[in-house]
């Protein structure tokens, strides 16, 4: 059966192709740092949670040794063509193949299908470039490589945010979280529990830069004893929704830093934090609305 494996082997090639090159160029931190990468894509369910620790405390350390050099100049004469088509390749492919692989339950994990699609999207797209475009065969791995190089350490921080909910969840943050929120929210009020997830979900977004590090304390705390259990609130929704408002805080926070921070230094923009300024007029108003269309969910 196809499943999340997939995902992970193709993730994995891709941070060795961009091992190989680094290392075809003499660039080694970023080689290693890469390669690094690779690994725990490949062998991280092998290695255990001690060699996983210790692949981390190797990635700090290359990513902070100041060895890593920035991208190099994109060839000025880059391939044109119909890019925007191509991109929408990878959305469309994920889609249309979460709708077929659900149906597929004995090749493609049904738990795993929007994930194994959008792979194959990933996978299809870019043979579709090659064909079109007529770029050479290491391309997209030499463009991504050096998108990955301008990023830096910052590439990983999603992952890294993500296991940091994980970890405060398993550390009962989630019932401290529930327990005070069960204090300040009158009896039976169903607006006062949607106002407590869904700005819990942006707050704790900001603080700790991602949504998905944010949403395991929320749902434990708030989200599944309140919303759903208390007040029959549909699990997709308060889920989805919740997601929603945890991502306006994405939007306005500096620990997102590869969202707001790098793209401020990549555009050399003069102020570091004018991306998040930019930001804040969206953010805000679609905070706002989520709350009122989880409030509207529920009720």
């Amino acid at each position: 059966m196809i499943g999340v494996g997939f995902v992970y082997l193709v993730a994995g090639a891709f941070f060795a192709g961009c091992a190989v090159l680094g290392i075809v160029d003499r660039r080694w931190a970023n080689a290693l740092f890469h390669a690094l990468l690779a690994l725990s894509f490949f062998a991280g369910d092998r290695i255990g949670d001690v060699g996983n620790g210790v692949l981390v405390l190797a990635l700090v350390a290359t990513a902070t040794s100041g060895r890593m050099r920035r991208g190099e100049p994109a060839a000025a004469d880059a391939p044109k063509g119909p890019l925007l088509i191509l991109a929408l390749v990878i959305p469309a492919a994920a889609l249309g193949g979460t709708l077929l692989f659900k149906q597929m339950p004995t090749l493609i994990d049904p738990k795993q299908a929007t994930l194994v699609a959008l792979a194959m999207g990933v996978l299809l797209a870019l043979a579709l470039c090659h064909r079109v475009l007529r770029a050479p065969p290491l391309a997209g791995i030499r463009a991504g490589r050096r998108l990955l190089d301008e990023i830096g350490w910052a590439a990983v921080m999603p992952q890294l945010l993500a296991s940091l909910g994980a970890v405060f969840a398993l550390a009962g943050v989630g019932d401290v979280v529930g327990g005070l929120a069960g204090a300040a929210i009158p009896a039976g009020s169903v607006l006062g529990a949607v106002l407590v997830y869904a700005l819990g979900m942006a707050l704790f977004t900001i603080v700790m830069g991602n949504a998905f590090a944010a949403f395991p304390v929320m749902a434990a705390g708030v989200g599944i004893p309140l919303l759903v259990r208390q007040f029959g609130g549909d699990p997709a929704p308060v889920a989805a929704i919740g997601m929603l408002a945890g991502f306006c805080g994405t939007l306005l926070t500096p620990m997102a830093a590869n969202f707001n921070i790098v793209p401020a230094a990549l555009l050399e923009l003069k102020d570091r934090y004018g991306v998040i300024r930019a930001q804040a007029a969206t953010a805000l108003p679609l905070l706002g609305f989520n709350i009122l269309l989880l409030w509207w969910v529920i009720r």
